[in-house]
This record gives C-alpha cells, structure tokens and sequence, in this order.
C-alpha cells in the first residue's frame, strides 16, 4: 500500500483519449522520465490525465529504453476545467516567463497568450517551450487542466481581432481604477498585464477607447510584471472565478 502511494505521486498529461481498458504508448520522452528518472517498473501504478477526459489511474504493462504502455484502470477525477478567463502578458526574462506560466497554470486560466507590446524587451520566445513548462506544472501541483499557450502577437493585432463578448481587464499601472466592475460579472474575461517599461500613451489611449476593456487598479504599488500577474489573476478568481 506504501508503495501505491508513493507510485501516484508520479502524474502524466497524455494526449490521447483515456476511458477503462484503453492501452496507450509513451513517448521516448515519456518512458526515459517514466522508466529512467522514475525507475517505474511493470506493474507500477500513476496517475495520467487530458484536458477531456479528466485523472485516470493507471498501471505499467510494458516498458524498453525507448517507449512503454500503459493501461487505463479506473476513473480518479473529472476534469477540473478553470474559468473562461485568458491571461495576456509581455513576455520578459526567461525564469521570469516560466514562472508566469506555471502560476497561470496553477491558479486556473484557460489560455496564455504572450503579446508584443512598445515596451516590451523580450520578443524571442518559444511557443512550445512555454506549453511543456505549462504542461509540467499542472503535472507538478495537481490540477489536472493544462492552458493552451498561443504564439506571441502584437498587441495591436490582438485588439484588431477580439471579440468584444470577452472583457479584458486591463492593469494599467499608471491608472487608479475600480475593482467594482467585477462583481457579479457572466462575461468571460482576459486580463492584460504589461511589460516592464509599463504601456505607452499610445497603446493607453487606444485601449481606453474599446467598450470591452475596463481599467482594474493593482492597488498603490508598482508591481513587478511577474507579481501582477499573480495580483491579477488573485483579484479575478476571488471577485468572479471559481475561488
């Protein structure tokens, strides 16, 4: 029984469908964290989960240097799919990226959208280095819900494109703005955090002047763009999400 335990310690997000019986085959990638850094043996028991189907236990039936089975045994958890909220953020230094992906993932968005701003200072990111990071944490802190990561665009383009059903509440730090908005709100949300040089006139002005934004205060301090996302994100799901 103690060693159960410690074996569900161990979490896998999978892309393919999971249901009782289903056989899947792991991944090179899989099987040298499963098999080698793990040291799971045939028969061994963890826990694997998708967006869809939710947390499965799951057992070991084969295993090789390069790849692996394993097979679907029962139903853990439903799929714990967070609120329809998007965060948009300007990219900054890569252990700082990493952690604004892994809070995200944590504190429940359904997407992570990085954006090119005036001022912002990093405009070399990976995509799908951001999405493993992502996929890790949720992996590492229990939800089993992974946010997709999209490519990173100019804010601009973004704002040419939105949809005006989805609100995006902007942190604007230069604005004292009213928290009073989110009460009792059904509309589905993004909320927009800034580089660290802050928003241009420019890019304030144009972001005033769209019915779907609304100006949000962070409170008195300027907050590292890190920091506000966790502020932000804090504000939104205690005021209107799923806290």
């Amino acid at each position: 029984m103690i060693g159960l335990m410690v074996q569900n310690k161990i979490r896998l997000f999978v892309e393919q469908e999971l249901y009782n019986g289903n056989s899947l085959v792991v991944s090179k990638k899989e099987a040298n964290y499963l098999f080698n850094v793990m040291r799971l043996k045939v028969g061994d028991h963890l826990h694997i989960f998708n967006n869809n189907n939710g947390e499965w236990l799951s057992k070991v039936t084969e295993k090789s240097k390069t790849t692996g089975s394993l097979e679907c045994l029962n139903k853990i958890a439903d799929s714990q799919k967070p609120p329809d909220v998007w965060l948009l953020f300007s990219p900054i230094k890569k252990s700082r990226t990493d952690f604004i992906v892994e809070k995200a993932t944590e504190m429940g968005v359904a997407k992570i959208m990085p954006i090119l701003t005036d001022h912002t200072n990093t405009t070399r990111i990976s995509k799908d280095r951001l999405q493993l990071h992502a996929i890790e944490a949720a992996e590492q802190c229990g939800t089993n819900f992974v946010p997709e990561v999209v490519d990173l665009k100019k804010l601009s383009d973004v704002l040419d494109l939105w949809s005006k059903d989805r609100m995006i509440m902007f942190c604007d730090e230069a604005k004292k703005g009213s928290t009073e908005i989110l009460k009792n709100s059904k509309n589905s949300w993004a909320i927009l955090i800034g580089p660290e040089g802050g928003f241009t006139d420019h890019e304030r002005i144009r972001l005033s002047s769209k019915k779907f934004v609304q100006n949000v205060s962070l409170g008195p301090r300027i907050l590292r763009a890190d920091t506000a996302v966790v502020a932000a994100l804090t504000l939104w799901q205690s005021s209107i999400g799923d806290w």
